[in-house]
Formats: C-alpha cells, sequence, structure tokens
C-alpha cells in the first residue's frame, strides 16, 4: 500500500515538473522589445572622419586605418606607448565605432624618439620669437628695478642720521635693496603673465626659510645680537669687559662676535648671543674704580689707630684719589686677628689698577711695621692622647706678644713705585687693528 502511494507521488512530481518547463523557457529568453539602429555611419564614413583627424595630428604619420561592421583596426608606427593610447582614445571617441583593435608598433629608431622632442624646443621657440618684444620689456623693468635697489641700498646715510649704528644701517640698506628687486621681480611676473609662479615661490620661499632658520640659527641669533649691540653701544674699543668667565679687552665687534685680547696677550672671541644673554661688567667706561684688601692685626692693638695709620698710608701712596677718601673698614673678628678692610679708589686713566693695589698694599705692610702693629699667624691648639694617659694640651694658645720674635724695629721710608698704567695690551690692540682687514662695527666712520 505505501508502496503504491509514493510511486503515485513520484509520479505527479515529474508530471508538474515538465509542465513547468515550457514556463521557465520561455522566461529565460525574454529579451524585451527589438532594439532598431537608424542613422549609423557606415564603415567608410568612419574611415574617412578617423584619416582625417589621424592626418591633423603631428607626430602621428602612416597611421592606416580599417573599420569593419565598426570595429576600428589600427595599424603603423608610432613614437612612444603615450601615443598608442592617443590614438586609441581618439578612434573611440568617433561616432559608429563599437571597438578599436590597435596594431600600433612602438618605433625603435633614434630619429623616431627625438623627434618629438625636437618638436617641441622648434615649438618654444617659436614661441620666444612671437614674445620677443614681451621679453625685452620685462627684462629691461628687471633691470631697472634691480638698478635702483643698488641706489637704494647705498644711500644708507639718512639711516645713520636717525641714530641707527652701522651694522643696523647695513642691515636696513640690504633690506630696501632686496625690498625694490623683489618688487621688480613681481612687475616681471605680471608682465609676462606668469603670476600663479608667485604662489610657489612664496611657498619655496617659506619652506626655504623655515629649513635655513634651524640650519643657520646660531649664525641668524649672532648677526641679530650683533646689530643690538652696535645699536646699544655698550663698549668701544680698549674697553676692559668681563663676560661670564672671560675677560679683556675689547678689539673689535663683527657681525658675528666679539674680539677681545686677554690679559696674556690671546685673542679671545665671544658670541655675540652669550654677551647679549649674559651679565656683563665694562671696568672703563667710568674712569674711577674701587681696589680693596684685607689685612689682619693683633687683637691687643688699639683699632682705632690701626684705622687711621692706613687710611693716612693710603692717603700718601701714590696714585690713590683723596676724594673719594679712602676708608679702613672693620670687617670680622677672629680667634687671634681682627681682619681689616682697606678700601680706595684710582683713577684708571692714571693709574693701573693692580699696581696701584700691590703699591697699597705694600706701603700699609711697611707702615704697620714702622709702627709695631703685629699681623700674627694663625695659631692652634693641638691635644696629645697617649694609650694610659689623659689628653694634655701642648700649650694653649699664645697672645700676639708671645708669637716667635720678628723684626720689628722701625723701617725705613719705602720709596713709591710706578702705579702709572699700563698700556702693553692697548698698544698691541692698535698695532692689531691697523695690521688686520676684519670688519670692525666699534671704528668710527
Amino acid at each position: 500500500m505505501i508502496k503504491r502511494i509514493f510511486t503515485a507521488t513520484l509520479a505527479a512530481l515529474i508530471c508538474l515538473t515538465f509542465s513547468s518547463l515550457p514556463a521557465l523557457a520561455q522566461d529565460s529568453v525574454e529579451l524585451g522589445p527589438e532594439i532598431r539602429v537608424t542613422n549609423t555611419p557606415d564603415d567608410s564614413a568612419i574611415r574617412s572622419r578617423l584619416q582625417a583627424v589621424l592626418g591633423a595630428i603631428d607626430i602621428v604619420d602612416d597611421i592606416e586605418v580599417d573599420v569593419n561592421q565598426g570595429v576600428v583596426t589600427l595599424t603603423g608606427d608610432v613614437p612612444n606607448a603615450r601615443s598608442v593610447r592617443e590614438l586609441m582614445a581618439i578612434a573611440r571617441r568617433v561616432e559608429g565605432v563599437i571597438h578599436v583593435q590597435s596594431r600600433l608598433v612602438e618605433e625603435t629608431d633614434v630619429s623616431a624618439r627625438v623627434r618629438p622632442a625636437t618638436q617641441k624646443f622648434q615649438d618654444m621657440g617659436n614661441q620666444l620669437l612671437q614674445l620677443a618684444h614681451v621679453i625685452l620689456v620685462a627684462l629691461v623693468v628687471l633691470i631697472v628695478f634691480w638698478l635702483l635697489g643698488r641706489w637704494a641700498g647705498s644711500r644708507g646715510a639718512w639711516l645713520r642720521h636717525i641714530g641707527l649704528s652701522e651694522l643696523a644701517s647695513n642691515l636696513g640698506k640690504r633690506i630696501m635693496r632686496l625690498a625694490i628687486t623683489g618688487l621688480g621681480v613681481l612687475i616681471v611676473l605680471e608682465i609676462l603673465d606668469a603670476t600663479a609662479l608667485i604662489g610657489a615661490i612664496l611657498g619655496v620661499a617659506g619652506v626655504a626659510g623655515i629649513a635655513v632658520g634651524f640650519a643657520f640659527r646660531n649664525i641668524v641669533e649672532n648677526y641679530l645680537a650683533g646689530v643690538l649691540l652696535s645699536a646699544r653701544n655698550p663698549f668701544d674699543v680698549g674697553d676692559i669687559i668681563e663676560v661670564g668667565t672671560f675677560n679683556g679687552t675689547v678689539m673689535r665687534l663683527t657681525s658675528r662676535d666679539t674680539v677681545l685680547m686677554t690679559r696674556d696677550g690671546n685673542h679671545l672671541r665671544i658670541p655675540n648671543s652669550l654677551i647679549i644673554t649674559s651679565a656683563m661688567t665694562n671696568f672703563t667706561r667710568n674712569p674711577l674704580r674701587r681696589l680693596e684688601f684685607m689685612v689682619g692685626v693683633s687683637v691687643d692693638f688699639n683699632l682705632q689707630e690701626a684705622r687711621k695709620l692706613g687710611v693716612d698710608t693710603l692717603a700718601s701712596t701714590t696714585g690713590i684719589l683723596p676724594d673719594p677718601e679712602p676708608q679702613v673698614l672693620v670687617a670680622e673678628l677672629g680667634d687671634s686677628t681682627v681682619q681689616l678692610r682697606f678700601l680706595a679708589w684710582i683713577n684708571q686713566r692714571d693709574s693701573d689698577f693692580l699696581k696701584a693695589r700691590s703699591e697699597a698694599i705694600r706701603q700699609v705692610k711697611a707702615a704697620y711695621d714702622q709702627a709695631g702693629i703685629e699681623m700674627p699667624e694663625p695659631i692652634y691648639r693641638i691635644h696629645l692622647r697617649g694609650p694610659s694617659s689623659p689628653a694634655t694640651a701642648i700649650e694653649a694658645p699664645m697672645s700676639p706678644h708671645q708669637v716667635p720674635a720678628k723684626d720689628t724695629s722701625p723701617s725705613s721710608p719705602t720709596l713709591a713705585e710706578d702705579v702709572a698704567a699700563d698700556t702693553t695690551i692697548d698698544q698691541q690692540v692698535a698695532a692689531d687693528l691697523r695690521a688686520s682687514n676684519e670688519e670692525n662695527l666699534l671704528q668710527k666712520t
């Protein structure tokens, strides 16, 4: 029974499948309404049109065109692969073309390869000839503005009249020359109808400026610092200055560094940026300079008398100025001595600082020796401790009058020594300035 039911069901399914096959076949081959082609150019018209177009192209010679049922076949030699792509693109744009076949071959002959470049150069030459009068006008304008910039750059005396330094004036003249020349370049580009280059030039100049700024940052800093130094004029040739740990006599100021001559006669170059950003001491601007030194005297001696004797000695020392008056101050009270601080003023144009200080110390020492004022040496207490004995002190500190005997007999008055200004370094600086051709922004013009 089940077998019969299964057989009947299978037969029904087979009949249903075969009955639906015509409908499926009909749906698969249904292509819609018929397409009608009207007014389509024939093959001869397409061929004629393509031959006319290709004949107008200079780089194409002897290209054969074959058209069959709208299929175009191009045959011939072309200079390069770019020409192949261009010709096929032209053929596809012709009305009625269904497909384009390429049988074009790239030429390997050197003359054929060079021909397009030669043609371009010829075209450029023809254009230059046509624009010769415009180029001539632009060249004249550029030369005029360049000469005008040079003239303006050489007429910077008015910058000095308004108070600018020589280096600042030179910078101002350069800026004027560049500005005028740049204006001429912009006018020339406008005449040549090449204003699109202005944006590119400015962009390149900006990028180049950033790169140059990073690469030459120290040079630019020193140059700008030189401009500020020449404008502020904090020192002149021959001034003795101190910058940080550097000390010497100023020889010259350049656009990059400041040259000093040390006390040893050596040339010392300090970058301008270091000088402008550091604390600087000028010992020459004020001709008066104070010297000082310390002297220790006995605690048993009358300090008032020691001070008076010191002041009188300084006042009578060669090179010490009476006004401002010299001073002797009690600076510190020690275990065995009292420290006196001696202060005096000199005129550096007449006296050398080191010589005057040395002479003042010598004269004070002689005066105190003659007056019997002790200048004791430091005294120390030493304790000795044995393995089985208590610690014992060798001696208590001796009083200044118990210091081992030394010659305190009055000495004869000492002769004054030479304290005149030392011009050795000044003479060497002057000789170097005469022999050197290096720029010096401190020299007056």
